[in-house]
Formats: C-alpha cells, structure tokens, sequence
C-alpha cells in the first residue's frame, strides 16, 4: 500500500538569509548590493546616525541609540556604538528571528560599525543563527587610532562570528590603475563585500543538478574561524581552469595557502555545454592546491543564460596557521573584469606599509595559489608540459620553509625588489553583467 506524505504549505522550505550593515561603511555596502540587484535576501540597516539611515536603501531600518546619540551617530567611538546596538538590541532580536544565516558587513574603524558588529553577531550567534562576518579595513592614511580601533574590533568579531572575511582598503591600490577615480576606488570595497555575500548567497539559493543546500554551507563555516571565499568566472577553450585557478587566487588577501583547510565547499555553475572533462580539470585545480586531507562538498547549477562562461565559488574554512603559509607575491597577474589578463602587482611600499600591523593580520588575510609560473602566461591545456604542477607537498615542513621562515624574521635590504613574477587571477571579481 502506498504512503504519502503531506506536506504543510506554511511550512518554510528554503533558507532566510539576512544581511545587516552596521554604521556608515556597512549601510553604503548593502546600498551597492540592492543597487547591483542582490535579491531573495533580506536586507536591515543599523546606524546611530538619523540622516544617513534615512538615505539607506535597506527594507527594515534600525535606529539605535537615540538616547544616548540623539541620532547624530557615534562620533568615531567604538564604546558609543557598542552600547548604542546593547541599548536597543531587542530591536536587533526582532529582526532577527525566523533566519538562517546573517552576513554582517561593516567597515572597521570607525564608531557604530566596529563597536556594533560585535554585538549584532552575538545576537545572532546567541539565537543560533549561522553568522558570518564579511569587513573591512581602513586604509593606513586614515591613522594609527582608526586601525587601533579596527584591530581591537577584529578581535571582538572573531569571538563572535562563526566566519570571518577581512578586506584590507590599503591592498586595492595593488588592484586600481592609477588613473582610476576616487569615487571608483571608494566604491571598490563594496564591490568585494557583494561578491563575497552574493558567491555564499547563491550556492544556497540556487537549486543545482548536484545540490548544495543550507547544511552544507554550514557545516563548513559553523564555527570555522577565518574563512576564505573566492569566485572566479572564465570563457574560452580553458574556461574551467582559469575560473578555478581564480577563485582560489587573489590579489586582496594575502598570507595563508589553501592547504592545511580542513572544509572546503566547491560550486561551479555552467550552461549545457559545460563537459565532464572540463569539471574534472577545473576541480583538479582544487584538489590539487588544497591536498589529500581536505573533506571537499561539490555542487553543480546549470544556468543556461552562462553560455559560454564557466563560474566556480570556493569557501574553504578551517585553516591551520602552521601549516598554511605560501611566498608572498611580488607580482600578480589579475584579471580585466575578471575575465583578460591584466598585469599588477604590489610595489616595494605597498608590500611594506601593509606588512601586518598585529601578530594576526596573517591570517586574516588568507591568499592562495602561489604559482611560481613562466613570466608569460601560455595556453593552459599545456600546463603539464610548460608549467609547474600545482602542489605544495614538497615546501610544507622542507628546509624550502626553514629558510622562508627565516627570511622573514631577518629579511635581506633589497629582498622585496627582486623581479620575481607570480601569476595569479582576481578574486571576487566577477563581471556578468
């Protein structure tokens, strides 16, 4: 005899995700996700200054702190943005309740957003709500107090997140042409917040032929300290490749190889065209740079409107700071609206100035796949034969490492203007429309 099951129709099927921008800095990046047409994700704004909330393009906004700042914002003060999200947090419950995972964005640094983020995390971590962090950090010119205070945020959120992704402001001048506008460079930190949040956002929105769920996501980055996550986007005879060797190399972070983390969530998205054989070569690029030990969650979405474009999203978490660090890049291939080749790099005061403030920049700043390739960039398909397989088994506990390692605490004068090239692709930095 057969059995049904019934289904409830009020019964919630698929996941709520939130993104809540705290202060100033956080409220301009959920602007630039509604304005880049981010949806099926709720979007709240938190800020103690009136003005600027009212101008928030976000559904549900919250005012905190009027008692305490009368709405005229924290005046750069970490202690007031603190206690003005503690003072109106059952505001922050409400909004809350009914969702499954919540990106918090904020710029550290300044008053509300690094005071308050903490705060919003715990809250949401406290309802057992999957919290992930995605920040910034101040440029070096805006002063040692602002880094001070972003340094000591930083250190909040970690204790409060389930996953943290930091984007230092001073490495997109590695990125930027120098002919670049400020107002376009201001705007390039929200580009990389929507990245980031849109790449997790669709691997559990979008349904695949190899699903990945809400489960899945989570039992990646529950609990997972630092996080890395990388989107890369490539046409062509080699597409698959490139996307991958992208979204696992990146320009922006920096210190810490794929190998040594223990999860890593793989998602690649393609039209019907996409071949077996080029799943197999674009995830081999994976496997190979994260090493054997690796548990590894593959999905598949066929999204017909790709056409020739291949997409892969990577979340690789759990990282082992002693066992994942790679070669500082000198100099990078990136890609020209994620898709050519553009050549950049990090100058001889770039890499000093943003050398790491405090013990734990390093592995804030997770940057993997450093290939010591040929100075040109030759066709893929030849990779056995003209380029170095990508595989750090031979550096991980060498002498190759003694003497990096020793390098570092004693660096030669004129070490960092040595020509050497790495080639590498941009990461978060993908273009469809």
């Amino acid at each position: 005899m057969a059995k049904f099951i019934q289904v409830d129709p009020e019964l919630k099927m698929s996941a709520t995700l939130k993104v809540i921008g705290v202060g100033g800095g956080g409220c301009n990046a959920i602007d630039y996700m509604i304005q880049r047409g981010l949806s099926n994700v709720d979007y709240v704004g938190v800020n103690t200054d009136a003005q600027a909330l009212e101008a928030c393009l976000a559904s549900h906004k919250i005012a905190v702190g009027v008692k305490t700042t009368r709405g005229l914002g924290a005046g750069a003060n970490p202690t007031i943005g603190k206690k003005a999200v503690e003072d109106d947090k059952d505001k922050i419950v409400d909004v809350l309740r009914g969702c499954d995972m919540v990106f918090i964005t904020a710029g550290m640094g300044g008053g509300t957003g690094t005071g308050g983020a903490p705060v919003v995390a715990s809250l949401a971590r406290e309802m057992g709500i999957l919290t992930v962090a995605i920040v910034t950090k101040p440029f070096k010119w805006e002063g040692h107090q602002k880094m001070k205070y972003a340094e000591r945020g930083l250190q909040e959120l970690r204790h409060s997140v389930d996953s943290l992704i930091v984007i230092p402001n001073e490495r997109l001048l590695g990125i930027l042409d120098k002919n670049t506008s400020a107002f376009q460079a201001f705007d390039k930190p929200n580009e990389i917040l929507y990245e980031a949040t849109r790449g997790i956002a669709e691997i559990i929105l979008i349904k695949g032929m190899i699903n990945v769920d809400f489960a899945d996501v989570k039992s990646v980055m529950d609990k997972s300290g630092v996080a890395l996550m990388g989107t890369g986007t490539a046409s062509g005879e080699n597409r698959s490749i490139e996307a991958a060797q992208k979204a696992i190399s990146n320009p922006l972070l920096e210190g810490v190889s794929i190998k040594g983390a223990r999860s890593i969530l793989v998602n690649i998205t393609g039209s019907s065209n996409l071949t077996m054989h080029e799943v197999y070569e674009g995830n081999n690029v994976i496997f190979e740079a994260a090493g054997d030990e690796a548990h590894v969650i593959f999905g598949c979405v066929r999204k017909d409107e790709m056409n020739d474009f291949v997409s892969y999203t990577v979340i690789a978490t759990g990282f082992d700071r002693e066992a994942a660090f790679a070669p500082k890049p000198v100099e990078q291939e990136i890609g020209n609206n994620g898709f050519g080749n553009a050549h950049s790099g990090f100058s001889k005061n770039l890499i000093e100035e943003s050398e790491p403030e405090t013990e734990n920049t390093d592995i804030e700043f997770p940057a993997i796949l450093r290939k010591s390739a040929t100075r040109k960039v030759k066709p893929i398909r030849a990779a056995e034969e003209n380029q170095p397989t990508l595989n750090f088994e031979g550096f991980i506990n060498s002498p190759m490492e003694d003497t990096y390692r020793k390098s570092r605490q004693n660096p030669p004068k004129n070490s960092i203007e040595d020509d050497e090239d790495d080639e590498a692709s941009s990461l978060l930095r993908i273009m469809l429309d």
